[in-house]
């Protein structure tokens, strides 16, 4: 039975992507901040009859919480097929480049960049023992500097400009580009992955897709055969032909 770990897996597109990987006969790792938030996740998954799972809690932002996370899972599996960096937080509104504080960035950064970085370190000698290992950071479309850059092509969100997420989520971009190039020669396949505007807690619920939708999205790119691609950065909501948007 292949293995999965999610982080931020206790709701929405996180709790999405669980349940949708448990369907597809994984044994699913389901990372958890709150502790009590996973069990509650848990157990509805297995009122589902989705028994396969169990909750680790996982919060990203804190060395030590990664360190025990993967010393439990390590006691249980030699192996991990998937890791899904999911758990990020926004940041709180509002956002600016010129008055926005230095602390209001570290704990975005300690979240949405350095936690995906301790995750997939921690993590990734057990994922080398997977003959068909994948790495999918949820990225954001928000991220793209292309996109954001450039006011005469018509990105919609243009004009959102959210210093603090944004950046973290470029910077989650380069991080996945590094990582995608130095696993070249190997079976990893390493992607970010734009879910899209979803109706979450995220965002107040001011999302114009829904959790089943962006879950799929994101499984999509941790189920990849051995053709598949690496080292991109994907929205099917910005791009529905093929995906791939400009980084």
């Amino acid at each position: 039975m292949k293995k999965a770990l999610i982080t931020g897996a206790n709701k929405s597109i996180g709790f999405e992507a669980a349940r949708l990987l448990l369907q597809q006969g994984y044994y699913v790792y389901l990372g958890s901040r709150d502790p009590e938030n996973g069990h509650q996740a848990v157990a509805q998954l297995h009122a589902e009859g989705l028994t396969q799972v169990e909750p680790v809690q996982l919060d990203v932002a804190d060395p030590a919480s990664v360190q025990a996370a993967r010393a439990a899972i390590g006691q249980q599996t030699d192996v991990l097929d998937v890791l899904i960096n999911n758990a990020g937080i926004n940041g709180g509104m509002p956002q600016s480049a010129l008055t926005s504080e230095i602390s209001q960035f570290q704990r975005v950064f300690d979240t949405n960049f350095f936690g995906v970085i301790a995750v997939t370190q921690a993590f990734l000698d057990l994922l080398r023992q997977s003959p068909a290992p994948r790495i999918v950071n949820v990225s954001s479309a928000q991220g793209s500097l292309t996109l954001h850059s450039d006011p005469v092509h018509g990105y919609k969100y243009y004009n959102h400009k959210a210093a603090v997420y944004h950046s973290s989520k470029s910077a989650l971009n380069m991080y996945t580009i590094n990582l995608a190039y130095e696993l070249r020669d190997t079976p990893f396949k390493v992607n970010a992955v734009d879910p899209g505007f979803v109706a979450t807690d995220f965002n107040g619920h001011r999302g114009t897709g829904t959790v089943q939708e962006a879950g799929a999205r994101v499984v999509k790119y941790a189920l990849l055969d051995a053709h598949g691609p690496t080292g991109k950065f994907v929205s099917e909501e910005y791009n529905p032909a093929t995906g791939e948007i400009p980084w």
